[in-house]
């Protein structure tokens, strides 16, 4: 079968042929109807080298997937070929507290895990292929009556990692209350639908790009801001006392001043983009009680919830799809900034 595949850091990746997988005991092979492109994928790519995380390609790319189930291993039970589902794309030991719970991006056991702090795409093969290989078969969730693969593969990760770091907030989002998304991309503007879809806030979008911030509009944003030296001051006039959730789903410097700067009174601001800025935090630098965190990607349970705000059209990431053959185009594009929402390669 063919697979795009990482054969070195900091290279592209490259078209090529290899065996289809068969599953062992308790293994599922999957039948890819969708497989997003996700802009941490540039990373591996671009920036990566030995050490940076506790796995080396090569490997084949793709963590956000969905399709049909191909092929079941021995003892597998309560799944049938041909049925529609997700993968979910952490995987953990499989033993410890968090991964028991469902929430093996937090596993306690890496060392045990198939790939330390990885899954399919990252560091073991992924779903930029025809078909995949899923090492146990609790990562496979079923798709819900109306929820397509080419549009659930990007709910399993870009849908539910802002899912994830919204849902921790729900006590801080009545009515009445203010949320801001900074950074309006390939999660930003699902995090906007899902902000509407499960709150009572009303939400401030915030990007540099004119065409984002329409995005945002389109999908339910109360008002859109162009970041700029006022965009604090601005916030908290129309707020008049601050946003009482941030999420910033950029994570550079000058976001995440920002997300400091406009942040209420025990509210959160919760980091989600990894561009790697830094923001010093000290008695008076932030205001009193504010939760300052990092979330990774979410829970088993939190992408059956993700997957049902999906199936009735609540949350629909903007997806523009293409052919394997074209995977490496979608990636240059996000490297671009010329794709809106997301990319999803349907081999």
């Amino acid at each position: 079968m063919r697979a795009l595949r990482l054969l070195e850091w900091k290279s592209e990746p490259l078209l090529t042929e290899v065996d289809e997988p068969t599953p062992g005991p308790g293994q599922v092979v999957v039948r890819i109807g969708g497989a997003g492109a996700c802009h941490s994928d540039l990373h591996l790519m671009d920036e990566f080298e030995a050490g940076v995380v506790p796995w080396n390609p090569p490997f084949t790319l793709g963590h956000e997937n969905a399709g049909w189930v191909h092929a079941l291993g021995a003892g597998v039970t309560g799944l049938e070929v041909g049925q529609p589902v997700a993968v979910y794309g952490p995987w953990g030991c499989g033993v410890c507290a968090r991964c028991r719970l469902g929430i093996d991006p937090y596993c306690e056991n890496p060392a045990d895990a198939p790939v330390p702090g990885g899954g399919g795409g990252l560091g073991l093969d992924g779903g930029m292929a025809e078909y995949e290989l899923v090492p146990d078969a609790r990562h496979i969730v079923p798709l819900p009556d109306g929820l397509d693969p080419v549009q659930a593969a990007p709910l399993t990760d870009a849908g539910l990692t802002p899912y994830h770091a919204i849902r921790r907030s729900w006590p801080k989002l009545p009515p009445g209350s203010w949320a801001v998304v900074i950074g309006v991309g390939g999660l930003g503007h699902v995090g906007v639908q899902i902000l509407k879809a499960t709150t009572a806030a009303r939400v401030i979008a915030v990007d540099t790009r004119p065409e984002a911030l329409r995005l945002a509009e389109e999908y339910g944003a109360d008002l859109t801001l162009l970041s700029g030296a006022e965009t604090a001051d601005e916030i908290r006039r129309i707020t008049g006392r601050g946003a009482d959730v941030v999420l910033d789903f950029v994570g550079a410097d000058p976001t995440l001043r920002l997300g400091a700067a406009v942040a209420r009174t025990v509210g959160d601001l919760t980091i989600v983009g990894i561009a790697g800025g830094t923001l010093p935090v000290s008695y008076f630098s932030v205001p009193y009680e504010v939760s300052i965190q990092t979330t990774y990607w979410g829970s088993r349970p939190e992408l059956i919830e993700v997957l049902d705000l999906g199936a009735r059209g609540l949350v629909r990431p903007k997806v523009t799809t293409f052919a394997l053959d074209d995977a490496n185009t979608a990636y240059q594009r996000l490297r671009e900034g010329s794709l809106e929402g997301r990319a999803v390669v349907v081999p």
